[in-house]
């Protein structure tokens, strides 16, 4: 018995999901007789390459001639969608790249069509050929026999030598949509007389990260776990998902500032059995949702572990302010990254949590920023207060010019901090702030506040990545136009611009976790970059003294007391 993805792929170019722009363009070409002799259908797993590949073969070989609107009922096109056609020929290039493989296919050819009126050869993975079998393929691509058209479907176009991408036609299949997954799979699931409530089909969709082969899989295991008639229960059970409780209370725990809860939730996590990768990952949804609420004021209508909790979610938008939002989903992906490195996730999970229930244990450059935003917060919010009872205090408000400058400078020397001798800041310093000014200044993200924080976001992703650090302290802020930010490494510095491109989420986390802002980034290459100026231990001292009224503490002085 076939397989439900295979039972239910799409008949004709109609019930194609998600990919409408090559629909179009194949459609487009098969009326107008202009079909290229050689596609490369780009694009992650599960998302149609091969459907859409034998719907282009049974559009060429309908009864009549080429037609994109062919009769799926048609012999011939039930002949190549089931795999029986003798004019379509399938070949999975992970087991057969070799250079005999290719000659083979080569002699095959200029066979003529049995039935149709062309041959299609759809060549899977098609990465996984060897150089050799490139090389032999190559002469054959570009000038095939006008009866013969190639569909070569990877999922990582990069290991095609660019020769074969210079004769194909690319399209690239774009990841399905959660919207899209839970629509195909409500559609096979009524078709089949499958009952599953719309909660489980988000998890489904959730859990296939954009596959439609993957989510009807889920759905086939789930139907063959419990019948079908399938229970939430039984897809937290197949699946590993955290239940919605379970997440809700978590992020009370955070809201609350409360280590305890968190970790307690931690153990009836570790009790369930449960998958703390995914937890991780389902908690980050659910902080991003928050976030969402925040910003739009309503509650999003993607599927999420917590759909059914409209209410909790609405009040838990309102306890926990955006920058402990992002601060937390920073934490999480960071606590994510080092289990893919080989960490332990029960440690890197209650780490994070750990983090992001108390601020103030965390030595970490972004959450001394954020205690310092929390006191900017208090001393711009009993400014408001001091203007009497009725006055409106602002949605957001800004910090004192003097208290701005505060953040910068902090931020500036904390990594030069590091290696600062025997001298220490006194912990008291940055409650010590200066009087706010009458008229607080805006707090707009300058390119020259930009440019004096660069060193410490640079010690900042060096936290995560020692490499892209590196790279990062090569490279300038060159410009800030709104919310982009343009970066410029030196001529010659190709290679630096592409790590740093690759891992620009680790800068923009940092940006965020510094200035609270959102930063789109910009990757050039310029003239000479000059080097930063670097403070002295006596100018680092005197700094904070002027800016954050700080006092100097000798080790001699702490032995006395």
């Amino acid at each position: 018995m076939l397989s439900l993805y295979r039972r239910h792929r799409p008949r004709s170019f109609s019930e194609v999901v998600g990919q409408e722009h090559i629909v179009k363009t194949l459609r487009n070409a098969i009326e107008l007789g202009k079909v290229h002799h050689a596609y490369l259908f780009v694009g992650s797993r599960g998302t149609g390459k091969t459907s859409v590949a034998k719907l282009l073969a049974c559009a060429l070989n309908a009864e009549g001639g080429p037609n994109a609107d062919f009769d799926p009922a048609a012999p011939g096109s039930r002949s190549i969608m089931v795999g029986t056609s003798l004019d379509v020929v399938e070949m999975d290039a992970a087991s057969n790249n070799s250079v005999d493989d290719i000659r083979e296919l080569r002699e095959n050819v200029a066979l003529a069509p049995m039935g149709g009126s062309r041959r299609v050869y759809i060549l899977d993975e098609a990465h996984m050929l060897t150089t050799q079998a490139w090389n032999a393929f190559l002469k054959t691509l570009e000038e095939p026999p006008p009866h013969v058209v190639f569909v070569l479907a990877t999922t990582e176009a990069h290991k095609v030598p660019p020769t074969i991408i210079d004769r194909c036609h690319q399209f690239r299949f774009h990841r399905p949509s959660l919207r899209q997954v839970v629509g195909v799979v409500k559609r096979v699931a009524e078709q089949e007389g499958i009952q599953v409530p719309d909660a489980a089909v988000g998890m489904i969709a959730r859990s296939a990260t954009g596959s439609f082969r993957d989510a009807l899989g889920t759905l086939e295991q789930l139907v063959t776990y419990g019948g079908n008639d399938i229970a939430l229960d039984d897809v937290l059970e197949v699946l590993g998902v955290a239940d919605a409780s379970l997440v809700l209370d978590t992020t009370e725990a955070l809201a609350d500032h409360d280590p305890k809860a968190a970790l307690l939730a931690v153990r009836r996590l570790a009790d369930s059995g449960r998958d703390f990768e995914r937890f991780m990952r389902d908690l980050t949804a659910h902080l991003r949702h928050l976030y969402e609420v925040q910003i739009l004021g309503e509650v999003p209508e993607s599927f999420s572990v917590t759909a059914e909790h409209t209410d909790r979610l609405t009040a838990q938008a309102e306890r926990i302010s955006r920058a402990e939002l992002l601060r937390a989903i920073d934490l999480l992906a960071s606590a994510l990254a080092a289990v893919k490195e080989g960490s332990e996730p029960l440690i890197q999970l209650e780490v994070a949590l750990l983090k992001a229930t108390q601020p103030q244990a965390d030595a970490s450059l972004q959450a001394l920023m954020f205690r310092i935003e929390q006191l900017e917060s208090r001393l711009a919010g009993s400014v408001g207060g001091s203007q009497g009872e009725g006055a409106e205090r602002p949605r957001q408000p800004s910090p004192p010019p003097q208290a701005a400058g505060v953040v910068a400078t902090e931020a500036s020397v904390a990594s030069a901090a590091r290696s600062a001798g025997p001298v220490a800041v006194a912990a008291t310093a940055a409650a010590v702030a200066p009087e706010p000014e009458p008229e607080p200044a805006s707090s707009t993200l300058s390119f020259e506040r930009i440019c004096e924080l660069w060193p410490a976001l640079c010690e900042a992703v060096r936290e995560s990545n020692e490499m892209v650090a590196a790279v990062l302290l090569e490279a300038r802020p060159s410009a800030l136009e709104g919310e982009r930010l343009t970066v410029v490494f030196a001529e010659g510095a190709a290679f630096m611009r592409k790590k740093a491109e690759a891992n620009g989420e680790l800068l923009r986390g940092a940006v965020r976790g510094f200035t609270g802002q959102s930063l789109s980034l910009g990757f050039e290459l310029g003239g000479p970059v000059a080097a930063p100026a670097v403070l002295s231990e006596e100018e680092l001292i005197e700094r904070l003294k002027a800016n954050l009224a700080a006092e100097e503490v000798f080790d001699d002085d702490e032995e006395h007391t």
